[in-house]
């Protein structure tokens, strides 16, 4: 038997099971990270003598009944901007190449708890600014459904590695799209819960008000089970969100029978790529023969998306960012006379092209005589486009669309043009400004073979909602 092409429920039961072993489990994906990753590069680290340590601890407590979770044992990846204690958590970038944290974040402490072993830490765009994994310090990671295409970003080495059956399921983050568009161009599912409801405490920042940890895996079931351990609230996170009902497995219902679900107008016109408006329109009407509801609507104020989203998550990162400075932490430059060419040198030499972008776009945006150009003004965009969904839902339980315009890009195209790259984000971005949950899950493939990804959107705190309908339309595919 190949343990890595089983689910992770599945692995998790047989492991429950006494079937397989922890370490059985834990030495089988370590076996196939080594013939893989070579050629994938989903990994930046891979914690091989801890994972085994791991294993080992986690099978004792499964044996003393100590641990009751569907996942206890299973072996997974977390994305390197999400801390880890004792491991290199370098958010793909020069300038924390060696960044250690004394803590967990707490999804890590909450996954640990539940028996989770993690396996190492997946390859990412730098600070999470990328929409292919090419802006990572430690190299470009490849899409396992053909090594010429980008795998999505900036969570591709986790979406890769799932895809690779390199891990049975990944934690990303999400800020304009980061968990679901790899996802789509992987062939994995994804997902990016509401905003508050998975605790940030330990997400190294890209953009605060927009960043989301989410996860990511082989089917909706394992996402499902994932998410149901990762949520909560943290007094650490001040955005931290009190009293949901977070059971979201009781979701998994096959049954999607007068469900309304609303498709965007603006979502399959210009720009949309043929086979994939195939493809999400063919997704539509599995869910309308299961029962749903299923019609067309015009969503208000989403053509300005994308500019309020990069003004806005730029800005936000020029702040965030500021603090990489060479005096307390990472890399620091060995040539410099006083403190302000430390900080010039250090901030040059330790960021990648796409950063410095982004940090001097948000500068720009922030300064004097520009802020209420920009920044006020894609704040107002922000709010509007938040009403145009709170009026979408008056009607509609859930949205559909495509997660991306087109199936993956070759490696190297994006890079050359990154005013196309950020409009790839169009359909992905007005839910991190909203904060809205979204999942990403495979409807097909176009003609190059390449995994076509659908979105399906649901109000705040609505997961239950979404995963419902993409676990009927899931069963339907068999």
């Amino acid at each position: 038997m190949d343990l890595t092409s089983l689910s992770a429920l599945e692995l998790g039961r047989k492991i429950k099971n006494k079937e397989i072993t922890v370490e059985e489990a834990v030495r089988a994906q370590l076996e196939q990270i080594k013939a893989k990753d070579k050629e994938y590069n989903c990994y930046i680290t891979v914690m091989e003598e801890d994972a085994l340590a791991r294993g080992k601890e986690v099978q004792q407590l499964i044996d003393k009944g100590k641990i009751d979770s569907p996942l206890a044992g299973v072996p997974m990846v977390i994305k390197d901007n999400i801390c880890t204690k004792g491991t290199k958590t370098t958010c793909g970038s020069k300038i924390l190449y060696n960044f250690i944290p004394p803590y967990n974040a707490t999804v890590v402490e909450k996954l640990l708890n539940a028996g989770a072993v993690v396996i190492g830490k997946a390859n990412m765009d730098e600070f999470a600014m990328g929409s292919t994994t090419e802006t990572s310090y430690f190299g470009e990671t490849k899409n396992p459904h053909n090594t010429e295409y980008v795998p999505g970003g900036s969570s591709g080495g986790s979406a890769a590695a799932v895809a690779a059956e390199e891990a049975f399921y990944a934690l990303g983050s999400d800020t304009g799209g980061s968990i679901r568009q790899p996802s789509s161009f992987c062939g994995v599912t994804g997902i990016k819960p509401t905003y508050g409801t998975v605790s940030r405490y330990g997400l190294i920042a890209y953009a605060s008000s927009l960043d989301q940890i989410g996860p990511m895996a082989r089917n909706v079931s394992d996402c499902t089970a994932v998410l149901d351990i990762i949520s909560g609230y943290d007094s650490k996170d001040s955005t931290s969100l009190e009293g949901e009902n977070y059971n979201y497995t009781e979701a998994l219902v096959d049954d999607v029978k007068n469900m309304k679900i609303g498709i965007p107008k603006g979502y399959l016109g210009k720009g949309l790529d043929e086979e994939v408006r195939a493809g999400i329109l063919s997704a539509a009407n599995v869910l309308r023969e299961k029962g749903a509801i299923v019609e067309e609507f015009e969503l208000d104020a989403v053509d300005y998306a994308i500019p309020a989203y990069y003004v806005i998550a730029s800005a936000e990162a020029s702040s965030n960012l500021s603090r990489y400075d060479g005096v307390k932490y990472g890399y620091r430059t060995e040539d410099f006379e006083g403190l302000q060419e430390l900080y010039k040198k250090t901030r040059s030499e330790g960021f990648g092209n796409e950063a410095k972008r982004r940090m001097m776009i948000g500068a720009f945006v922030l300064s004097s005589g520009y802020y209420d150009a920009y920044y006020k003004k894609a704040l107002k965009v922000k709010a509007r486009i938040k009403e145009g969904f709170d009026k979408a839902f008056e009607k509609y339980d859930i949205i559909l669309g495509p997660t991306a315009p087109s199936t993956a890009p070759k490696l190297g195209e994006s890079l050359s043009d990154p005013l196309k790259m950020y409009l790839g984000d169009i359909y992905t971005v007005s839910v991190n400004l909203a904060g809205l949950p979204a999942i990403s899950l495979p409807c097909g493939t176009d003609s190059k073979g390449l995994p076509i990804g659908l979105q399906l959107i649901g109000k705040h705190f609505g997961e239950k909602d979404i995963i419902r309908a993409a676990y009927s339309y899931e069963q339907s595919k068999g």
